[in-house]
């Protein structure tokens, strides 16, 4: 049928045969019909065309809008969890390995405020965020809950990478802001003032202990070799880890000492806030040892663990 027919009043749609049949009923039917068709010609309302049936439009995608498919991977730290955006995280023109945030206050401060990482901080619960090359690394508190948290992390990762915001801006402004945790460079990379014992360290840190630190959501600065001991600071999901000690001593300890005889241990760089809370962990662990006694399994296994020293 032609899409430019008019409608024709619902009087002439009844025929002869139907009117005849039920005469009754579709004279008040008829007389019903004429009526509105005549009340809508004296108000001036003209028939509309009959709607033609056409295909839909398909939509079209916005030229520079991405779709986006973020992975999450748990760590070993149940109060941090790791986003893989499936895109590059820090800017290529930015030589550093990392960037953490440990406050709302260094998400907008140089020299690499996020703002993706401020949104993050106004999350209710969240505590740190860590970027990575290619991962984002976020911490709760411990009360905090990851059913409530993780779909606003979603949607905020979501909006910004589809809609081609920078996730990491460069500023050359100096700060004096604290709680963006950042170097100016690798603490990894080669060094031609290194000794060679150093150089062995940075790369084994590099080539064998960074990769399976990452993977865990963190990473790990190099802070010095004196002494025979090798000071070293964990980053990310790594940081607040209650395993960090194991993961020191059982670990990287054990592999550097393998490799470079001159090494003759590891000693963590904590922060002020990380000593009280290594402190207070202590003193819970030394509190749940005294109440189990001494023949309870170890709270935090492993070599040089707090459980394994004599009390």
């Amino acid at each position: 049928m032609s899409s430019s027919r008019l409608y024709r009043p619902a009087a002439l749609l009844l025929s002869a045969t139907t009117r005849r049949a039920q005469p009754a009923i579709c004279g008040r039917i008829y007389r019903a019909a004429r009526l509105a068709h005549t009340s809508s010609q004296s108000l001036g309302i003209s028939a509309r065309l009959r709607p033609s049936l056409q295909a839909a439009a398909p939509t079209l995608v916005p030229r520079g809008a991405r779709s986006i498919f973020i992975q999450t991977e748990d760590t070993p730290n149940p109060d941090a969890l790791k986003f893989l955006p499936n895109t590059r995280v820090l800017p290529l023109d930015v030589s550093i390995p990392f960037i953490e945030y440990l406050n709302p206050r260094s998400t907008i401060a140089p020299p690499h405020p996020s703002p993706l990482a401020a949104q993050l901080m106004g999350i209710d619960g969240v505590t740190a965020v860590f970027y990575g090359s290619d991962f984002i690394t976020v911490t709760k508190s411990s009360d905090a809950n990851w059913v409530h948290i993780k779909p606003e992390i979603f949607s905020l990762i979501t909006e910004t990478v589809t809609s081609g915001q920078e996730i990491v801006t460069v500023s050359k402004k100096d700060s004096t802001e604290g709680g963006q945790e950042t170097a100016n460079e690798d603490s990894l990379s080669f060094n031609e003032n290194d000794s060679e014992v150093v150089g062995m360290i940075k790369e084994l840190l590099e080539t064998r202990i960074r990769p399976a630190i990452q993977e865990d959501g963190g990473d790990i600065e190099f802070r010095g070799f004196e002494d025979g001991y090798v000071s070293l600071k964990l980053r990310g999901a790594c940081r607040t880890c209650d395993s960090s000690t194991v993961t020191l001593k059982n670990g990287i300890e054990a592999m550097l000492m393998h490799y470079v005889e001159e090494v003759k241990g590891v000693h963590q760089v904590l922060d002020q806030e990380e000593e009280i809370a290594m402190k207070e962990f202590a003193k819970f662990e030394e509190k749940l040892r005294s109440q189990k006694g001494p023949d309870a399994a170890p709270t935090t296994p492993g070599k040089d663990s707090l459980d394994s020293v004599p009390g």
